[in-house]
């Protein structure tokens, strides 16, 4: 039996995330997606949030991660909302995807992305 899940995509904030100085000083866009694996519950019977894992909530402690303490790799980005997101009762696992698209590489491109699944 698989588990239910909850997926949010494009959580956006302006972070100072990265190695190189004008990264750290000029900030930039990053965007998370994120797939909850939640444990059995009553919420599809109850229809009461407190039942269920509020989406609300998680999206606000990603974008506070995004735009708060900065870090040099987006795997650390990753691995953090990751912990903060487990931290959340009901959730059994996440998928937490990390969009750079501003990434400072020579060529054009559309955008790097970090993908870390943690139980």
């Amino acid at each position: 039996m698989s588990a239910d899940q909850i997926i949010i995509t494009g959580i956006r904030g302006t972070g100072h995330h990265g190695v190189f100085d004008h990264e750290r000083r000029d900030g930039q866009e990053f965007a998370v997606d994120l797939v909850l694996h939640l444990a059995p519950s009553d919420a599809a019977h109850s229809d009461d949030l407190a039942d269920t894992v509020d989406y609300g909530t998680v999206s606000q402690l990603v974008h506070d991660r995004i735009t708060g303490d900065p870090v040099a790799l987006i795997e650390r980005l990753a691995e953090l909302i990751a912990g903060d997101v487990l931290g959340i009762a009901g959730v059994t696992s996440v998928e937490v995807t990390v969009h750079k698209p501003q990434a400072p590489i020579p060529v054009p491109f559309d955008n790097v992305a970090l993908r870390i699944t943690r139980p």
